[in-house]
């Protein structure tokens, strides 16, 4: 209302054109005074009501103006317009994101995907790259096992045999086939290594299998409940290049092994090692136990389950890095 206040409203003093006539008093019966006439009643003047259509010209006009805000920086925002250009900007970015859902879908039925993931199957392609990647990244013509020796020492591995892509006829003991049977086999990859001093030989290998996720996963709990992994007589055959140093690497050679199932993709690596001279080992150890602190058998004693765990873990890591770099779905 601003700093306007209203005038008391007082009755206005009649004109003298419409003052009542002065008459003597009458007097009534047995000297009784009569009693007093009331002054005829006066309209206040319309121009002072609130409902005046006018106002008069001595009147401050009062208007009702729309109410304000404060934008960032503190100054007067009519609040209509904010409310009016939240409103536009609220309709714009309900627009814009039905427009991308949409797009999305639309993209999904082009496609023939569902829309909520794009992305392929990586454990099927990884069944694959047996035959689209280098043997050269598979098995790498020099490997570094950084820690890998005893005692936390370094070692390098120098491929010196890589056997032809095949079956798995006569690549396994019966009993080890027999184990891995229900996998299947797709394609078996091999490799042979010497270590620096040229002393051990270590056969590293890669089995392609068959199996679905759920096949491997049966596969890798059973090695684990029953131990598998460290049966003597589930021992996987080395690859005895002819005319190199692992000539003379037998079945009565193989001194240390280990055998991994990998459950997110269908393959199996798996590493045997001996002795580089062919000599023979009675008593042949799982790597496990042979890099065990304070084990005193000659396969640990030498270094050779150290041979196998370590060359088998960077394979495996290697391929795991190409398999994942190779069923990436493209940007």
């Amino acid at each position: 209302m601003g700093e306007f206040e209203p005038e008391a409203w007082t009755p206005l003093t009649p004109p003298a054109a419409f003052a009542m006539p002065t008459q003597p008093a009458p007097t009534g019966p047995a000297g009784i005074p009569p009693q007093p006439v009331a002054p005829a009643p006066v309209a206040p003047d319309p121009a002072l009501s609130w409902t005046a259509m006018t106002p008069p010209a001595d009147r401050p006009v009062v208007t009702f103006g729309e109410p304000e805000g404060y934008d960032e920086q503190a100054r007067p925002v009519p609040l209509a317009a904010r409310l009016r250009s939240r409103t536009t900007v609220a309709a714009v970015c309900v627009v814009l994101g039905f427009g991308l859902i949409g797009g999305a879908a639309t993209g999904s039925w082009l496609t023939g995907g569902s829309g909520d993931d794009g992305a392929p199957d990586t454990f099927a392609a990884a069944a694959e790259l047996w035959h689209s990647i280098p043997v050269d990244q598979l098995f790498p013509p020099t490997v570094q096992g950084t820690g890998a020796g005893p005692g936390g020492a370094d070692r390098t591995w120098t491929r010196i045999a890589v056997a032809p892509d095949s079956g798995c006829q006569n690549a396994f003991d019966p009993l080890l086939r027999k184990v891995l049977a229900p996998a299947g086999c797709r394609r078996l990859l091999r490799a042979t290594y010497t270590d620096a001093t040229r002393s051990y030989v270590t056969t590293v290998g890669l089995l392609f299998t068959k199996a679905d996720a759920a096949a491997m996963s049966s596969l890798d709990a059973r090695f684990r409940k029953e131990g598998l992994d460290r049966r003597a007589d589930l021992m996987p055959r080395p690859y005895a290049a002819k005319d190199t140093l692992a000539a003379a690497f037998g079945d009565k050679q193989r001194a240390s092994w280990t055998v991994s199932v990998l459950t997110d993709t269908p393959v199996v690596v798996f590493a045997v090692s001996g002795w580089a001279d062919g000599r023979t080992v009675d008593t042949p150890q799982p790597a496990a136990d042979a890099t065990q602190s304070g084990a005193t058998a000659d396969p640990a004693q030498a270094g050779l389950g150290n041979e196998a765990q370590g060359l088998s873990d960077r394979i495996e890591r290697a391929f795991r890095k190409t398999a994942d770099a190779a069923t990436e779905e493209p940007s």
